[in-house]
């Protein structure tokens, strides 16, 4: 890979690479190009990461408003699958997060599957979002590419751009995270969640097990898969309601990662120019 350019796309041609790019990543059928066109004509930031001439990769969001705030969605961050774990989707992310300042946006917004732990450790930990909402189901019953199969639940990161949490890089220091659950592996050497009988929520801070490689479990063991989606939704349901945020993802060298929850009142998400 020769060293990647990142630029702002905004032509009709571009927007033709974008759709082109879209369709191999996720395996159905792409945005039109009237769409993300007029998008970028009205407060969107499409960002294409640039192999040479080659798009290997790129972000899209659109703007939104809401609680009388004005706010960039991320709807889409993709990457050739020949250059994946390469680490062209941070690129892409400091890259929106510059632009988007310039635009004069101050929070970023963008769901992510709450079981895809690669996607969390790089929205949480490499980035410093933060997560405290859960939509069940988010985008109905998908029949086609990487989502098919399972209800499409869905975690909504906010990504505050501004804030000590992002520009300083904060992250929770002597916090004890409690964690209440047990893992085991089944006849199919897959992790499976062993949950409490009894969850106090009461802790500092808790740590929650996610499956490292979920779309193989999606492969080899649907139901599996769909009895995490089912426990992950309580347990996270559960959690966010009595305050807590994600915050971080810890790695391992088990079959699965931990998510980090601390009480979001303890974050500094906002600063005094906020």
């Amino acid at each position: 890979m020769n060293q990647l350019t990142m630029r702002v796309l905004k032509t009709v041609d571009e927007m033709q690479l974008v759709r082109q790019l879209e369709e191999i990543v996720w395996g159905m059928e792409s945005i039109p190009v009237h769409q993300t066109l007029t998008a970028v004509k009205n407060g969107g930031l499409i960002i294409g990461a640039f192999d040479e001439e080659k798009l290997v990769g790129f972000s899209y969001g659109f703007a939104g408003y809401q609680n009388n705030e004005a706010y960039l969605c991320s709807h889409m961050l993709g990457i050739h699958p020949d250059y994946q774990l390469q680490g062209i989707g941070k690129k892409l992310k400091e890259k929106q997060l510059v632009v988007a300042k310039e635009m004069g946006y101050k929070l970023i917004t963008w769901t992510f599957d709450p079981l895809e732990s690669r996607n969390a450790y790089l929205n949480v930990t490499k980035l410093y979002g933060i997560v405290d909402t859960y939509i069940e189901n988010c985008y109905g019953e998908m029949t086609g590419g990487i989502n098919a199969g399972l209800p499409t639940d869905r975690l909504q990161i906010e990504w505050w751009i501004t804030s000590d949490r992002v520009e300083k890089k904060w992250m929770p220091s002597n916090v004890i995270f409690d964690n209440p659950f047990q893992t085991a592996l089944s006849e199919q050497n897959l992790p499976i969640l062993v949950e409490p009988d009894l969850f106090d929520l009461t802790s500092q801070g808790y740590e929650v097990p996610i499956p490292q490689q979920f779309q193989e479990m999606k492969k080899i063991s649907p139901e599996t898969a769909i009895q995490w989606r089912l426990q992950i939704r309580k347990i996270m349901q559960g959690l966010f309601s009595k305050g807590y945020a994600l915050v971080a993802v810890r790695k391992t060298d088990e079959s699965v990662n931990y998510y980090q929850f601390v009480q979001k009142s303890t974050i500094p998400i906002q600063t005094e120019e906020n």
